[in-house]
């Protein structure tokens, strides 16, 4: 499963105080997602610290206790197994105008272990039609208890563990008559959806797709819902002709019905878990690959037919790629991607058939911004681990999320670089350091108030950070040799944490308990204070470990450090184990550096204070992402002198792209006497730039130029062949307050791209005047994701600027509607937000009074009181 991208650039241009009181940050990493733009995956992780004004919560104590310090809720053991589901048979035909599956499922099962004389079943909503014995050709009805959850049948007779029965469960599925609940990462759990089952949604599909982590499944489908249990399957789908549908493992028949529909016959003959179960059926043009001799298809709405290669493409390789580097060939029969409309996650790793969220079905022009190999990998990596090999309970989500999040990093690093999985890096440590303002909890816990607490930055971008570490501390080879062991002892089978220490420990000769210990059952991480002086020959390194030992370890630290002196470089391995410790490194001469953690890799907050001297030395010396990105960001308030933009202007010049953004950020702040220069640095970027987002960023850094006439650069961004660079263009617009150009961005009123529409927003919101307030209306239906969060915002100030010209109570039922209904917890805050800003009546008043209290999402809630404080 990944996330929705969540790693969002703080918006650009946010000025006016108003509007930067609403912004929400919404940090990472989608991915998820994810990475600005084509970033992570399950929905954005929004951290209410970033609120303003706000008072600061990061170190808010209640009762003596920090905010964030590990909250245990009660102990969720992994499910005792009663029963075994060995197969599911299953037969489903659908009624889109009352949005319920009609199914027959003939399940085979037997006691796991202690003989049984029922059978208890996950069934949620159905109206249960009858329930047989199926013996032969002999059909007995049973007796059954239903609760709308829990469906328990009384067998004919106390069957013992050597014996197999099969029960038929005749059943309407009503997923829409069931209280939806979901997560940060999963908006929705009622399994089975329904888009535009009537037909009446303009430019819309019509499609059926299913959504089953953590345990939505038994929502369209009788069964064991729960992540330690296996099946095989086989599923028949009776659907209109014109449809094509998609499950699990092969199509083996299709076979068309005299009433003009076609059922199709889907097989899956190695067992995987419940949740891992789906089906797909809508009109999608079919996009055939190879991998070896294995099928890789790729679902795509029939006009992103000529585009799914260039987005999924690369499938086949990654196959390759991780195969080998696991050395366990890919398990399946087949690898399936499909993109459906109004998803409620990112992507989700059904085995054999990956599900995405709409945003991967992309134009030609808008390829040019967005690379989503990070997530296709993700769900890919998570065939091997998390489908071959489960997580025993959802305690252990991190054995499934934690590693697909590190695959991200390990195809980065074999396709684009080392730098660019840095980057990558980086902006995972962020994510997680971003929420453990307000939560740190284990990355392995089974104390949690909801199964979906799970499914945040901890399992996710903590996870992976913590791979990378063990990774570096027991090298290559010793860590793929353990995965590769990992996954073909457990394969087909659940795990718990101790299994994978076993399967290093069995490799590497090496206790590993302290790692696991420290990493993954204690919540945390370190928080360092790194200084050094040099005097009399040597230099005096301290490491003071800060975090709060009541509730964090002191962490046992293998840690890389390299002495500089003129242009020889020594390697020190230091092992850290106290809270306070110094260290003696002999030298001949004061050195030009001390690189804290060489190889970059610990998770950890670290403070090293260096001279200027020292990070220029550092910009030029160290040939890493990470080293030029500090020095860069470290330097930026010291922009005007001489050193440093000289500096600066190298960076715009380095092969790491996010390297020259950060330059073309810093350089924004310029306003010495060579500014001339500066801005042809930044015009010849704009022009020139081989990266549309680089470009994006430079049209940006111009618009903040003062005493500078940015209008042609604007003017000239709206007509870049980048969409990323057009949205700049209309954001640069907002900068410099250029209220003048409404007829020239008339022009793209009418486009798709999200990212201009969420640009034009913010104009409009200032600019537009009252003939813009249809395009609103008309435009706040189909923007999605991310930019509907901002979209929102946007109309909420649109409706404030412009409340007497406007017919403010259509704008107001409209915000409202969204506040009370929207599927995803986010974008009912920013129209929660927006109605606050719109108007400020009593009844306004009352009204988000009312939307408070009768909020259901426990993430929103918290939200919403801590902007009450």
């Amino acid at each position: 499963m990944q996330k929705l991208p969540a790693n969002l650039k703080t918006i650009r241009n946010m000025n006016d105080k108003f509007w930067g009181g609403l912004s929400l940050i919404i940090m990472l990493a989608v991915g998820a997602g994810c990475k600005i733009n084509a970033s992570t995956g399950k929905a954005p992780i929004i951290s209410t610290t970033a609120l303003t004004p706000l008072a600061d919560t990061t170190r808010k104590i209640t009762d003596g206790i920090p905010e964030w310090a590990s909250k245990k809720g009660h102990y969720n053991p992994t499910a005792t197994r009663l029963s075994d589901l060995i197969h599911t048979h299953l037969r489903l035909r659908f009624d889109w105008t009352k949005q319920q599956a009609i199914g027959e499922a003939i399940l085979t099962l037997k006691p796991f272990f202690y003989p049984q004389n029922a059978v208890i079943l996950d069934a949620k909503g159905f109206t249960i039609q009858s329930i047989k014995l199926i013996t032969g050709s002999v059909e007995k009805n049973l007796t059954y208890t239903y609760n709308d959850l829990k469906l328990t049948v009384k067998l004919d007779k106390t069957y013992t563990r050597n014996q197999e029965y099969k029960i038929q469960i005749n059943y309407i599925a009503n997923p829409n008559n069931l209280q939806v609940k979901g997560s940060a990462a999963i908006t929705s759990d009622k399994g089975l959806y329904f888009i535009n089952p009537l037909g009446k949604e303009p430019n819309k599909p019509q499609q059926i797709w299913t959504q089953g982590e953590t345990e939505a499944n038994s929502a369209w489908m009788p069964t064991i819902d729960v992540p330690n249990e296996r099946m095989t399957q086989e599923i028949y789908l009776t659907v209109d002709s014109k449809y094509v549908t998609l499950s699990n493992g092969l199509l083996i028949s299709s076979k068309k019905n005299p009433d003009g529909t076609r059922t199709d016959y889907w097989k899956m003959d190695k067992p995987h878990a419940p949740y891992l179960a789906m089906i797909a059926v809508g009109d999608f043009a079919v996009i055939r690959d190879k991998w070896r001799n294995l099928n890789v298809d790729y679902y795509v709405e029939p006009q992103y037919a000529n585009t799914a290669k260039a987005v999924f493409g690369h499938t086949p390789e990654m196959i390759e790629f991780f195969s080998k580097k696991l050395g366990v060939d890919f398990p399946w029969q087949k690898y399936a991607s499909v993109v459906v409309r109004d998803y409620v996650s990112g992507a989700m790793e059904n085995t054999t058939a990956s599900v995405f969220m709409e945003s991967l079905q992309l134009t030609k022009r808008e390829l040019q911004d967005t690379n989503w190999d990070f997530i296709i990998a993700h769900e890919l990596f998570h065939q091997w681990f998390g489908d071959l090999v489960t997580m025993e309970s959802w305690a252990n989500l991190p054995l499934n999320e934690s590693f697909a999040n590190y695959s991200e990093y390990l195809w980065e690093e074999y396709k684009y670089g080392k730098a660019a999985a840095d980057v990558l890096n980086l902006k995972e440590l962020n994510e997680y350091l971003a929420e453990s303002e307000t939560k740190q909890e284990p990355l392995i816990r089974y104390y949690y108030l909801d199964k979906e607490d799970m499914f945040d930055s901890h399992s996710y971008a903590k996870g992976g950070r913590v791979l990378h570490m063990l990774r570096n501390y027991v090298g290559d080879e010793a860590f793929f040799t353990a995965l590769k062991n990992y996954l073909i002892a457990h394969q087909f089978s659940s795990v718990e944490l101790a299994e994978l220490r076993i399967a290093f420990e069995d490799v590497t000769g090496e206790d590993l308990n302290w790692f696991f210990d420290q990493w993954f059952l204690k919540p945390g991480h370190p928080d360092l204070k790194i200084e050094h002086i040099y005097q009399n020959g040597q230099v005096q390194l301290t490491v003071v470990q800060q975090q709060d030992s009541v509730y964090t370890p002191i962490y046992k630290l293998p840690v890389k450090v390299v002495v500089w002196e003129g242009n020889q470089k020594k390697e020190h391995n230091l092992l850290i184990t106290k809270a306070r410790q110094t260290f003696t490194l002999p030298v001949s001469s004061k050195p030009n550096l001390i690189l804290f953690d060489a190889e970059q890799q610990l998770l950890a907050k670290v403070d090293h204070s260096k001279t200027e001297a020292e990070l220029l030395y550092q910009f030029y010396n160290v040939n890493q992402y990470l080293a030029k990105y500090e020095a860069i960001t470290e330097l930026t308030d010291k922009v005007n002198e001489p050193q440093i933009l000289k500096m600066l202007r190298t960076a715009l010049k380095d092969e790491t792209p996010e390297i020259r953004s950060a330059a073309l950020t810093a350089l924004a702040k310029y306003t010495g006497t060579e500014a001339k220069t500066v801005l042809d640095d930044l015009q010849a970027i704009v022009k020139k730039d081989k990266k549309s987002i680089v470009r994006a960023d430079a049209v940006t850094a111009i618009a903040t130029f003062p005493n500078f006439n940015a209008n042609p650069i604007l003017e000239q961004a709206l007509t870049d062949s980048s969409y990323a660079v057009v949205a700049a263009g209309i954001e640069g617009f907002i900068t410099t307050k250029n209220g003048q150009v409404g007829p020239l961005l008339k022009q793209f009123d009418n486009t798709t791209n999200n990212e201009v529409l969420k640009a034009l927003s913010g104009y409009y919101a200032r600019f537009g005047g009252p003939v813009y307030f249809d395009w609103f209306i008309r435009n706040i239906e189909t923007v999605k994701g991310e930019n509907l969060y901002f979209f929102t915002q946007n109309f909420g100030g649109y409706l404030m600027n412009f409340s007497a010209q406007v017919d403010i109570k259509q704008g107001l039922a409209k915000l409202e509607d969204i506040a009370r209904h929207h599927e995803t917890y986010f974008v009912r805050l920013a129209a929660f937000q927006a109605l606050s800003i719109a108007t400020d009546t009593e009844a306004q008043r009352a009204l988000l009074t009312d939307i408070k209290a009768k909020e259901k999402d426990p993430k929103l809630i918290r939200i919403y009181n801590s902007m009450a404080e």
